[in-house]
């Protein structure tokens, strides 16, 4: 890829576009604004940093900044940059302009799944969180739908409300058999993915202001999703073995949580994975506060089935279990489940009514035609063999580009301490067509961090480790880049 200040200028328009430098980067800048890529109240890089990131002079950023203020979309403050204003306030709307070449930087959640859906960069998205189109097998989600729509008249009826029963019943039998998760039929329900699992839960469980305990790191989407619904997260330090037992305790004594929302197994972003005594002795903790775990087993079939499940040592008592398949089959096969105690199980299928009435059955037989078959096994056998071969190419890369793993490299993501601060690293690194997830975005209150997560399937590329290598040897040379807060090289 040229390097020169030119062709890393790729933030406006395109080539042919009228306008100075400062007029291409105002309109790239007001684009996102408009797009609520960078939301209000996000602050713009420093003027260096922008300068550096962009190849224009210091001056260039200068004259876009003012350009922007003049708009009204950003105020600068004192000492401290400029900000992102809220768009009632804006004196002039967002321009209508062609997308960018380049890819805006995820600066939160919305943005970062949005940046995930967007397919004009043909490079992978080391940022993303699916494995890579190639490593799926379209075959065998065909063949399973064409099982599944053998019974044309059930496709004109609405499905069972707690879900497919054959769907339940190839669940009962793995979650038994494979995880040691006794559990019959009955006791599962069935969603539109194990996103729509959790928002089944938090919305049986919990009523706005609840307190909830979730892990820091921890998966984005949740962390936005329970704070949409009015909940108060607290967020419990999560480190390679477990979370903090002891900030865990005292936030339950102070604040009385209703729910635990956990990733226990290949976590999300670490990839680390609960110890058993850890996870006993949450289960202890939960008992003691009376509080329920909500264990999101997403990644589920890229982890060995004898890693310690919280369901299965607690039987479901105080559990409830979430998984799914769209990690494993394909990203829009939006099939997902829960397992809940007996008891607490009539009162999950009535909110499943209210939110979606019903699932898609035939998804859900093919589902469970590929579990009844073995074939989902074997699937998963062969992509986790191919993801252990790319995870070590992974690692020697990210080990010569001088990046250290905070936990152990597990699963499909690594957590990767770069030295910068990576909100930096990904606008740099957008500008060149690479997504990534800085660390900010998994921790509750988005503070500078060092941190990234990085995607072993899709981030083999030698060229996005030399991309990456530029960016961050040219942010480490800018004193404002490494910041103060949050999380340091040092840990999690």
């Amino acid at each position: 890829m040229p390097h020169s200040a030119a062709a890393r200028d790729r933030s406006g328009p395109g080539p042919g576009d009228d306008g100075t430098l400062g007029d291409r980067l105002a309109r790239h800048y007001a684009l996102r604004i408009g797009q609520r890529t960078l939301q209000p109240g996000a602050r713009l890089p420093s003027v260096r940093e922008c300068a550096r990131a962009h190849g224009v002079s210091p001056s260039t950023v200068v004259a876009a900044y003012d350009r922007l203020q003049a708009q009204g979309l950003v105020e600068a403050r004192r000492q401290r940059g400029f900000f992102v204003r809220g768009l009632g306030t804006a004196t002039a709307a967002a321009p209508r302009a062609e997308m960018p070449l380049a890819l805006p930087a995820p600066l939160d959640a919305a943005a970062l799944i949005r940046g995930m859906f967007r397919h004009r960069s043909s490079l992978p998205g080391p940022g993303h969180g699916t494995l890579p189109e190639t490593w799926l097998d379209a075959p065998l989600l065909q063949r399973a739908l064409r099982r599944a729509i053998s019974d044309v008249d059930d496709a004109l009826r609405y499905g069972e409300p707690a879900g497919d029963p054959s769907l339940r019943a190839a669940l009962s039998r793995r979650l038994t058999h494979e995880l040691g998760i006794a559990c019959g039929a009955e006791q599962i329900v069935t969603a539109v993915g194990a996103t729509h699992a959790l928002d089944i839960v938090a919305r049986t469980l919990l009523s706005p202001g609840d307190a909830v305990l979730v892990d820091e790191p921890g998966w984005v989407v949740e962390h936005a999703r329970l704070t949409k619904l009015g909940m108060r997260l607290l967020p419990v330090p999560r480190g390679p073995l477990g979370p903090d037992l002891d900030a865990m305790r005292a936030l339950a004594a102070e604040h009385r949580p209703r729910l635990y929302v956990t990733v226990s197994v290949l976590h999300n972003p670490t990839g680390a994975s609960l110890s058993l005594a850890a996870a006993h002795q949450v289960l202890q903790l939960a008992e003691s506060a009376d509080l329920v775990v909500v264990e999101d087993d997403t990644y589920a079939w890229l982890a060995p089935a004898h890693m310690p499940r919280l369901a299965a040592l607690d039987g479901l008592r105080r559990t409830v279990y979430v998984t799914g398949f769209s990690k494993i089959l394909a990203p829009n096969w939006r099939v997902g489940a829960l397992a809940a105690p007996a008891a607490m199980v009539d009162r999950l299928v009535d909110t499943k009514l209210l939110s979606s009435l019903t699932t898609p059955a035939i998804l859900e037989r093919a589902v469970a035609w590929c579990l009844d078959q073995g074939l989902l096994r074997r699937h998963a056998e062969r992509v986790s063999a191919r993801l252990a071969a790319s995870r070590a190419r992974v690692v020697r890369l990210a080990q010569d580009a001088h990046c250290r793993f905070v936990a152990e490299p597990q699963g499909l993501f690594g957590w990767v301490d770069t030295g910068v601060d990576t909100e930096a690293l990904a606008e740099a690194l957008a500008a060149e067509g690479w997504l990534v997830a800085p660390g900010r975005l998994f921790f509750v209150r988005p503070q500078t961090c060092h941190l990234m997560r990085v995607n072993f399937a899709s981030a083999q590329d030698a060229r996005f480790w030399r991309a990456f290598e530029r960016a961050r040897d040219a942010l480490a040379r800018t004193p404002d880049s490494q910041g103060s807060g949050g999380p340091s090289r040092d840990g999690l």
